[in-house]
């Protein structure tokens, strides 16, 4: 089988879309998400997508089955927020480890089921690394600009756990994505380089995926596109992008700075737009698609996909409109 390098060097390939877009359309209560092993857990679980992957892995397979139908090549695995940081809103810290293993496993039973039904076009997992509701970088206290709710060796333990239990449930490569803060990402990068210098292990490939948060082009702890890159090309990164916070439109500016600098391959997957006034996602199928074909014309991307609101029918439309465009071609590094 090939392997995903050799792969991106021949064509775009696709990443799937948003899970907690399709989650919402289950219309999940209370009762869905605890199921009945956490049918007297001590607090509200509902929204936590993450825990559905021990109480409802059916749905979670389902979801990925969707998106590789419509053409993905990588699926994400469920664990935007399986880090015992983020899990410590629900008291679920001691369940993060077996989230990412049950996370893995639900994209690999997916993924491998359409490898073996046409092993020339093989189906990746990557194990989704989110960015934490703590940040290194900000105060959470407006009135101490200097206090932070977390400390970088902490966030570091949080993520090689992560990273263990996702390499334990069979990911391909690990994405550290939806980046505002980059000092979080270094925590993440280092926890991944640490986990398997420590174990002995072949390193799995790495993506990073940054958000770009508004028009002035800098991610929410103030970097700007050029030194967010700077900032994380030590990792070796098989691919640098970004996704979530805008839609295709606002984002083609920075897709094209980004082409124009990376040494290694790029992403890009967009929201559907931007969030209407209740706080949905209107922008259709054929207009995301559109406007990331133009980014494949001009050579700019090798990954494509869709970040919030967007679905099996958009990641459909992108794959057929890009498969027309030849991979952006990556620099040659002179001496």
């Amino acid at each position: 089988m090939k392997n995903i390098k050799d792969i991106l060097s021949e064509r775009i390939m696709i990443i799937d879309g948003a899970m907690g877009t399709m989650i919402q359309r289950h219309q999940l209560q209370e009762a869905d998400y605890r199921g009945d092993r956490f049918a007297n857990w001590h607090k509200d679980v509902k929204g936590n997508n993450d825990l559905l992957s021990i109480t409802q892995p059916a749905i979670i397979i389902g979801i990925h089955k969707q998106y590789l139908e419509a053409g993905a090549d990588i699926i994400e695995t469920n664990t935007f927020s399986s880090t015992t940081i983020a899990q410590a809103d629900y008291d679920m810290q001691e369940l993060a480890y077996e989230m990412n293993v049950a996370s893995a496993r639900c994209a690999r039973i997916a993924a491998d089921t359409y490898t073996n039904n046409n092993p020339d076009k093989p189906r990746f997992v990557a194990g989704a690394i989110g960015p934490l509701n703590k940040t290194l970088s900000l105060s959470p206290d407006v009135n101490n600009p200097g206090f932070r709710a977390v400390t970088f060796d902490e966030v570091v333990l949080a993520y090689e756990d992560q990273v263990k239990a996702l390499h334990e449930g069979g990911v391909d490569v690990l994405l550290v994505e939806t980046i505002f803060d980059t000092l979080n990402a270094k925590a993440a990068i280092f926890a991944i380089k640490s986990f398997f210098q420590k174990n002995n292990l072949p390193e799995l490939p790495i993506m990073i995926s940054g958000t770009i948060t508004d028009a002035s082009g800098r991610t929410l702890s103030g970097q700007t596109l050029e030194a967010f890159y700077i900032s994380v090309i030590h990792a070796n990164p098989l691919s640098i992008g970004l996704n979530c916070a805008l839609g295709a439109k606002d984002m083609r500016p920075h897709i094209e700075e980004l082409s124009s600098i990376a040494k290694c391959f790029t992403s890009a997957y967009p929201n559907a737009g931007l969030p209407n006034a209740f706080g949905e996602y209107d922008e259709q199928p054929h207009e995301t698609a559109h406007i990331i074909e133009e980014w494949a014309k001009e050579g700019f991307v090798n990954i494509v996909g869709g970040c919030c609101g967007t679905t099996p029918d958009h990641i459909k439309h992108i794959a057929e409109e890009v498969s027309k465009f030849t991979p952006r071609a990556l620099p040659v590094i002179g001496l």
